[in-house]
């Protein structure tokens, strides 16, 4: 009878483990004044980043971020969009989001379909000359795209 219940429960645990390997945890962090609102949906293939970025360490920001784009490149979807609409963000955040960039073109690369989605508004010179910069270093198909206020 133990026997019976320890196999049971090993079983429960691998299925249980399985699951985790072959699911991607959807990661949102609400915004502030300071950080922008992330949701990164490795079921979807969906990552979106919106609002400011200036926050005191966008290293230490950043980090579970780049980990996230990590685990997911184990085992992407074959599709995965990426929406960016930044107000504004600093030049520690700009080498963070260009480090998510390069782990996405290296997906990219392995022959998955990335495709970026740059928004910014009308009149904002700043962030579409930042997307367009982003998009001539970075060898991934970049979508432009104009909001009106």
């Amino acid at each position: 009878m133990m026997k019976n219940i320890l196999f049971y429960l090993w079983m429960y645990i691998l299925v249980k483990l399985f699951m985790m390997i072959d699911t991607m945890e959807t990661v949102i962090r609400e915004g502030s004044t300071k950080t922008p609102y992330v949701r990164l949906d490795g079921e979807k293939g969906l990552i979106e980043i919106k609002g400011r970025s200036i926050p005191e360490n966008s290293v230490e920001f950043y980090k579970p971020l780049i980990d996230w784009l990590e685990r997911y490149s184990s085992k992407p979807l074959q599709e995965t969009n990426v929406n960016v609409q930044l107000e504004y963000f600093n030049t520690s955040s700009s080498k963070c989001i260009l480090d998510m960039l390069k782990k996405l073109e290296l997906l990219f690369k392995k022959g998955n379909k990335i495709q970026v989605n740059w928004y910014y508004e009308e009149d904002d010179e700043d962030m579409f000359e930042a997307g367009e910069d982003y998009q001539s270093i970075i060898t991934i198909p970049f979508t432009m795209i104009e909001m009106e206020e």
